[in-house]
């Protein structure tokens, strides 16, 4: 055998039991992968959106039912878990659209580096997660 077949590299499948504790991703791969969760969250949870927009504006009794729904809850859903889901809303929204962004801003650049690359992942994941506390915190009423 010639010496470059010697040397080939070895790929070997990832066992998701094994191996996903222990394989670390850059932060673009979180990014990516958050990417496509807080998408798949917004379209799950499409008609809760709807339902909260049409409640909010039709009328002073529905705008009524909507902010109680906030501080008492609906049904045997208490206030704090409805608004626990919307905070999970308004995390998803912010981070797909810094992450769409992002990769807009790459897609339009056409030179991205690794370190570019690792840089704007941690700009972006510290943009979604720091307004997601300042949104968090005016929705329970800190401020």
């Amino acid at each position: 055998m010639t010496e470059l077949s010697r040397k080939r590299p070895e790929f070997r499948n990832i066992n998701a039991f094994k191996d996903l504790t222990t394989y670390r991703l850059p932060p673009a791969g979180w990014v990516s992968i958050l990417h496509r969760a807080s998408g798949g969250l917004m379209f799950v949870l499409l008609p809760l959106i709807v339902w909260l927009f049409d409640t909010s504006i039709s009328s002073e009794i529905s705008f009524a039912r909507f902010t109680s729904a906030f501080a008492a809850g609906i049904g045997f859903v208490p206030g704090w878990l409805f608004k626990l889901v919307v905070l999970a809303l308004i995390w998803a929204y912010l981070h797909h659209l810094i992450a769409g962004l992002r990769h807009l801003f790459m897609d339009a650049r056409h030179a991205v580096t690794k370190e570019f690359g690792k840089s704007s992942a941690i700009v972006t994941l510290a943009l979604s997660i720091g307004l997601t506390l300042v949104l968090g915190a005016k929705l329970f009423g800190l401020y």
